[in-house]
């Protein structure tokens, strides 16, 4: 929020106190705001112009917004004891096990 309002966050905890402050973060919960609503607004005009181009042959599953959102949970990458990478997703495990496969070929 501070950000929002092109103040530092020690500027702003100087006009506002605790309880307004907590006004605003329940509001942000209700009604989004801020670069985060941003991002998933352009992943949804992103997925949609991807699916208009999109070849069902070659894809069979249409792109989702958060496929074009770096930040979004389903990019989190777990990693095991062992050398390998696990995703939290199953699917997502999925996808990326064909993409390592389809950069050989």
């Amino acid at each position: 929020m501070a950000l929002a309002l092109g103040k530092t966050v020690r500027q702003l905890l100087t006009e506002i106190n605790s309880a307004e402050l907590t006004e605003w973060r329940a509001y942000s919960v209700l009604e989004p705001f801020g670069e985060q609503l941003a991002d998933q607004r352009h992943g949804i005009a992103l997925s949609a112009l991807a699916n208009l181009h999109r070849d069902p042959q070659r894809r069979r599953e249409p792109y989702r917004p958060e496929d074009f959102i770096p930040w979004h949970q389903s990019h989190r990458v777990v990693r095991t004891e062992s050398d390998g990478t696990l995703l939290a997703d199953p699917e997502a495990q999925s996808r990326l096990i064909k993409q390592l496969f389809n950069r050989d070929s």
